[in-house]
């Protein structure tokens, strides 16, 4: 599933690819106890600190009564093997509803695009889920990765 419209908070690209799965931008410190009432349990982050100017978005998650794990991705470089196999071993241990955010979602979908395929899943159906949770810029490299043709 791509943009999802029913959930409406401050958070830039939402998405649900699967269900016990949001995905998206960086979300506004407004946002988490919203993100809580809708059923998320964890937060995943894979801003790194200089992209996050300040924030203390740990702290804030954990205000609004969720667990926070953060994967520090350093743009289309971080979009690798390893930080793929780290988110796909936090989802995996998550219970409940996860959010897992960067700037745009970009970073996400490659990432869980790269973890899908780590699992098991066939390559071309990896890169649509990873579509499906915010993968654009980064389509290319993360094709090379799966192995598939540009297109």
């Amino acid at each position: 599933m791509s943009h999802d419209p029913a959930l409406r908070f401050d958070v830039p690209q939402l998405r649900r690819p699967r269900p016990g799965l949001i995905t998206g931008g960086q979300p506004d410190a407004s946002a988490w106890r919203g993100l809580k009432a809708q059923g998320v349990t964890t937060v995943i982050n894979l801003r790194t600190a200089e992209e996050l100017a300040g924030r203390d978005v740990a702290a804030e998650v954990a205000a609004a009564g969720m667990r926070y794990h953060a994967i520090p991705v350093a743009g289309a470089a971080g979009i690798n093997g390893d930080n793929a196999a780290a988110l796909r071993a936090l989802l995996e241990d998550a219970n409940g509803t996860v959010l897992v955010h960067c700037a745009s979602g970009n970073r996400v979908g490659g990432l869980i695009a790269l973890g899908a395929a780590q699992g098991g899943l066939p390559a071309e159906q990896a890169l649509e889920l990873g579509k499906a949770a915010g993968l654009t810029g980064a389509e290319a490299q993360v094709r090379q990765q799966l192995g598939l043709s540009a297109e």
